[in-house]
């Protein structure tokens, strides 16, 4: 059996999660779902940062103390992904001890192995980043990310030796192209690396927000360098050395461009400063736009995922960011857009599918579903979609995966208006046609499961078929010739009723 260990980004508790967070965290969860699918033996990890100067003045101006702060937010975050039916098994706080004890375990081999040293740090700071920056960095003398100002900071800090790194990351970016992709993204960390790497600050000792250095009582690890070890945190780094043993090699990292800098050089370094192989997948995607601008709370563009599930329901949501928004690139949210594919793709097609299909079994089979015929003409469709479909997760490119499995549903419907069974005479030739119609129907959607979870359980259910979608593994169920006939099937409203736009 394989492993597969998937994570997001941790989100942080200044702010509460908008469609930007859920974006990331469905595609995490599709592509946990669609590994348990294959039976790998999976761990799926989420969670929320909590430490940093961003979140001590969020408390201040909130009158609450940080970790007040943290509690709250925190839990706003795990509100939002029961809510997206988020199938995550742990979901990590940086304020845990688990937390405080990989961090400093890490950290102090770091500083073991002679990469990590005191000096006085001066320069530009963006409290929203939590990053430091170059004036060449800035745009019109501000934020590059936020567009806000920045900060004069000047204290003592430890010093990661980042400098140090520069042959090693781009020997691993070179002899393992599949450690960050798309391809543009890692072509993006080579052009940082190339340019010339810094030593950077790990800690602070103007702030006592964050995790203490073991070595030095008077300060506390920046937030990112506490941030970046919570993927270690909850496989066991420091804490149960077989489990991390088991399940560091199979790591990937969902992240957004804007932290490639920090997964995809800073990260590397630590580990390898660490001692600590295999180096993580990452796998970047784009922003999701709003009016062509990325949400912030400072731009006033966010939306909280809520909002759309009340007119979309869960697995409208969820289908929408996955086929919508190809993995890599920037995508463009529009309430308009999301209408439309929501009336194309679940209404129009599978939806109208499905409600035929029940419909002309009533009408025709007596309510029982038969069985479909061996060598039906939707059979080869099927086994080419599924190849497509088990290549386009493991690209991680989720759209690719439900275009191609709507090939299916393209193709089923086509089949029923060529045939049009509801024009046929109760008997054989009409079994026939509605045996395989019910049988492309129960693996659209194993296929779609990973997206929608919750509606293919309810075809699943519909066409008659005990237990659960979720329960089913591939390549063996999405083989022709599942469906076993002789079930009731179940007429009912519309699954996914059209919406007006």
């Amino acid at each position: 059996m394989s492993r597969y260990y998937v994570t997001t980004p941790i989100y942080y508790v200044n702010d509460a999660p908008h469609i930007g967070h859920a974006y990331t965290t469905v595609a995490a969860d599709a592509l946990a779902r669609w590994h348990r699918l294959l039976g790998d033996e999976t761990f799926f990890l989420t969670g929320t940062d909590e430490h940093g100067l961003k979140i001590q003045r969020a408390a201040e101006a909130h009158g609450l103390t940080p970790l007040e702060q943290a509690d709250r937010t925190s839990e706003r975050f795990r509100a939002a992904w029961r809510q997206l039916n988020i199938s995550n098994d742990d979901f990590i706080r940086t304020t845990e001890p688990r937390h405080y004890t990989a961090v400093q375990a890490l950290l102090q081999r770091c500083y073991d192995n002679g990469y990590v040293y005191k000096s006085l740090y001066s320069g530009l700071y963006c409290v929203a980043c939590e990053a430091y920056y170059t004036e060449s960095d800035l745009v019109d003398g501000q934020c590059p990310v936020h567009g806000t100002p920045v900060e004069q900071f000047e204290e003592d800090n430890y010093f990661f030796r980042l400098s140090a790194f520069t042959d090693r990351l781009l020997e691993w970016y070179e002899t393992d192209p599949d450690g960050i992709q798309p391809d543009g993204k890692r072509r993006e960390a080579i052009g940082i690396v190339k340019q010339g790497l810094d030593d950077v600050s790990i800690t602070r000792s103007s702030l006592k927000w964050g995790v203490p250095v073991p070595w030095d009582d008077g300060h506390v690890f920046y937030v990112w360098y506490d941030a970046l070890i919570n993927y270690a945190t909850a496989v066991g780094y420091a804490s149960d050395d077989e489990r991390f043993a088991e399940w560091w090699p199979a790591t990937t990292h969902l992240l957004a461009k804007d932290i490639l800098r920090f997964h995809g050089v800073y990260w590397p370094a630590m580990l390898m400063a660490a001692g600590i192989e295999p180096l993580p997948r990452l796998r970047v995607h784009g922003y999701l736009l709003v009016g062509g601008e990325k949400m912030s709370k400072t731009r006033l563009n966010q939306i909280a995922p809520g909002d759309l599930i009340e007119t979309f329901g869960v697995d409208g949501v969820r289908y929408h960011f996955l086929r919508d928004t190809p993995f890599g690139p920037d995508g463009d949210f529009s309430f308009e857009g999301m209408i439309a594919r929501y009336n194309a793709d679940l209404a129009n097609q599978l939806g109208n599918l499905l409600q035929r299909v029940s419909t002309v079994v009533h009408s025709k089979c007596g309510g029982i579903g038969p069985a479909p015929r061996a060598d039906s003409t939707l059979g080869p469709i099927v086994a080419e979609v599924f190849g497509d479909v088990v290549e386009a997760w493991r690209a991680t490119q989720p759209s690719v995966a439900l275009e191609a499995t709507w090939r299916i549903i393209r193709a089923t419907n086509d089949y029923l208006q060529t045939n049009e069974p509801w024009k046929m005479p109760p008997g054989p030739a009409c079994d026939a046609v509605m045996g395989d119609a019910l049988e492309a129907l129960r693996i659209v959607a194993i296929l779609t499961s990973p997206a929608m979870p919750a509606a293919c359980d309810a075809i699943w259910h519909r066409i008659g078929l005990a237990g659960s979608v979720l329960d089913q593994r591939v390549p063996a169920a999405a083989r022709w010739g599942g469906y076993p006939g002789a079930l009731a099937v179940v007429a009912a409203e519309p699954l996914f009723p059209r919406l007006k736009g």
